[in-house]
């Protein structure tokens, strides 16, 4: 079962402004499928009624066939299903292998201009600047690789949350951004709870080195650490005191 995301809680918890939840109504960002699903689903007791309205049209827009495939996944939550099964779509035979692509993405006129590729990092930070706050959450979530390297260090929770939830996002960016000193700790903590992510031994790594991520996390994740990256662990400055000596520990015990 997936874990509802940190998007996801900023519309729970009512921390998202009127036209953000109208344009997430309409599908015009796209994270993975099941936040979209669950955010749409939340949008439907909105105290807006627009929004509600808008939200309950894009859920009948939803195509059938991917849906049902979609809620026959084993992660899709029973909530999620009994949902749909109210509304005449059940689970299909076999499931989608594919869980995180959108399934709807309403693309405006603008978005293709707005989202291209630029090979200048200056122009991409310009154009960024010069955006909206919902231009910069689609930018976050359909926008080129530059973009979200900009993005997830953006002082905006909301704005890097959309990047971690962006179904364009390569365990390679996630590496990257593991390394990272310059991301929010609240970003650190997304890529720890991602089961997926952490199957990866140099995203796991990357989190314990940096400096940012929380000291009990990392000390939790040094039994995965192999004998050269604790020493090297042991000796890096920029970590935390207590993890160092932890891997200095480990290190010392592995040679016994």
């Amino acid at each position: 079962m997936i874990a509802p995301s940190p998007l996801y809680e900023f519309f729970k918890r009512g921390e998202v402004a009127r036209d953000v939840r109208l344009l997430a109504a309409q599908g015009g960002f796209a994270p993975r499928a099941h936040e979209q699903l669950s955010i749409l689903v939340l949008l439907l007791d909105d105290p807006d009624g627009e929004v509600r309205e808008t939200a309950d049209a894009t859920l009948n827009k939803l195509p059938v066939e991917a849906l049902s495939k979609f809620l026959a996944r084993s992660d899709v939550s029973v909530n999620l299903r009994e949902f749909f099964a109210d509304r005449g779509v059940f689970p299909a035979e076999t499931p989608a292998i594919d869980g995180e692509t959108p399934l709807i993405d309403v693309a405006e006129a603008e978005d293709e201009d707005l989202l291209a590729e630029d090979e200048d990092p200056m122009s991409v930070s310009q154009k960024l600047q010069k955006m909206t706050f919902p231009q910069r959450l689609k930018a976050a979530s359909k926008g080129t690789r530059e973009m979200r390297a900009i993005l997830v260090r953006d002082p905006n929770k909301m704005i890097a949350a959309t990047v971690m939830s962006s179904p364009k996002l390569t365990e390679q960016e996630v590496e990257s951004i593991a390394g990272m000193g310059s991301v929010s700790e609240d970003v650190l903590r997304m890529i720890a709870h991602n089961r997926a992510w952490m199957k990866s031994y140099k995203i796991m790594v990357r989190l314990v080195r940096n400096p940012k991520f929380p000291v009990a996390l990392s000390l939790n994740l040094l039994q995965r650490v192999n004998s050269k990256d604790l020493g090297l662990i042991a000796i890096d400055r920029n970590v935390p005191e207590p993890v160092r000596i932890a891997a200095r520990k480990k290190t010392l015990e592995n040679r016994t």
